[in-house]
């Protein structure tokens, strides 16, 4: 049974062990991000692995669509800059980051419309699955936005110089193929199988070591971030792996191995 957050905007439930989900439910406005659903996802990522048993994170869209993006149809003609910059500037960046900072691999379940703020909450995931019908895109230059310049960064991350700007300068909607072939997606599947296939993916990730779940992706994004390691960061990355080959969690790994059987992680 679902958790109800947001107002029933965003639900939280545990379809898998150690998987959690959290599904954007604003089906009127094809799940657009509103002040509520981006003040409950702050709110509720940090604390996420205190209170259930987590290792991997789905984050996906009720019904038909991932999200459309911000709900700029909220915005008054009477104050559109001020209702621009505080959505802008508070709840989504507060969102983003909480879901970038989240220590557990993530993994985006894209259904139906993905575009705008939308696609940059799925780009800050991990790993990105979408169905088949999908469409993905940025409108920003449709809007007469320059997007954030963090937003930008996580797609030139994830796709490269050209394929950002053909995404951005173009503003035109892609299909889930293009998506693929661009990088912006790991996997297509059929839209019938996408949820389960999501679960799937989440609960293998889920299955192994839990510090190494952690520890690897802090030491990816830490790479990813800073190509040439200062002194300090290079010392935190071996204490980082040395605590690893320490780890009940490593010796219990050569045991199953030796013993022909799965692990019995402990997280220590």
């Amino acid at each position: 049974m679902a958790t109800e957050l947001a107002a029933g905007k965003l639900l939280l439930d545990e379809p898998a062990e150690a998987v959690a989900r959290l599904r954007i439910n604003n089906p009127a406005k094809r799940n657009a991000l509103d002040h509520d659903i981006l003040d409950a996802l702050a709110e509720v990522l940090p604390r996420l692995e205190r209170e259930i048993d987590v290792r991997c994170l789905v984050i996906s869209g009720a019904e038909q669509h991932f999200s459309s993006g911000y709900d700029i149809g909220s915005i008054s003609d009477e104050s559109l800059e001020s209702d621009a910059r505080s959505l802008v500037a508070h709840p989504f960046h507060a969102a983003i980051e909480a879901l970038a900072e989240h220590p557990w691999p993530t993994v985006a379940a894209i259904s139906g419309d993905c575009l705008g703020g939308g696609l940059e909450l799925a780009i800050t995931c991990d790993l990105r699955i979408c169905a088949a019908s999908s469409r993905l895109g940025m409108p920003p230059v449709k809007l007469g936005l320059i997007y954030g310049h963090t937003g930008l960064r996580r797609f030139l991350d994830a796709i490269g110089l050209a394929r950002t700007k053909e995404l951005f300068l173009t503003a035109s909607n892609i299909g889930s193929e293009r998506a693929h072939e661009i990088g912006l997606v790991q996997e297509v599947v059929a839209d019938e199988q996408l949820e389960g296939a999501a679960v799937e993916l989440a609960e293998r990730i889920a299955s192994n070591a839990p510090l190494s779940l952690k520890g690897n992706k802090r030491a990816i994004e830490t790479l990813n971030a800073h190509p040439s390691l200062r002194p300090q960061q290079e010392v935190e990355l071996i204490e980082l792996r040395e605590a690893s080959l320490a780890s009940e969690d490593f010796r219990e790994a050569i045991t199953a191995f030796a013993e022909k059987r799965k692990p019995r992680w402990r997280g220590r």
